[in-house]
């Protein structure tokens, strides 16, 4: 199986990038990418990986 090369990229988001699409998100209301942001950063600080699906909906959030 080849490594997926967009999932490597995701997980090169700064944690900064990720806590100011948390704020937008919350500023907009918007609790799914709210929620996605807050196990991405509690996988960061606990020293782990982020799930892939709250990765691709942390990335979304711009798009």
């Amino acid at each position: 199986m080849q490594p997926d090369a967009n999932a490597a990229s995701l997980n090169d988001v700064p944690i900064d990038a990720i806590w100011s699409i948390l704020e937008a998100a919350n500023e907009l209301g918007d609790t799914y990418t709210v929620d996605a942001c807050r196990r991405v950063i509690d996988a960061n600080l606990r020293g782990g990986a982020a799930g892939p699906s709250d990765l691709k909906a942390v990335a979304a959030f711009f798009a």
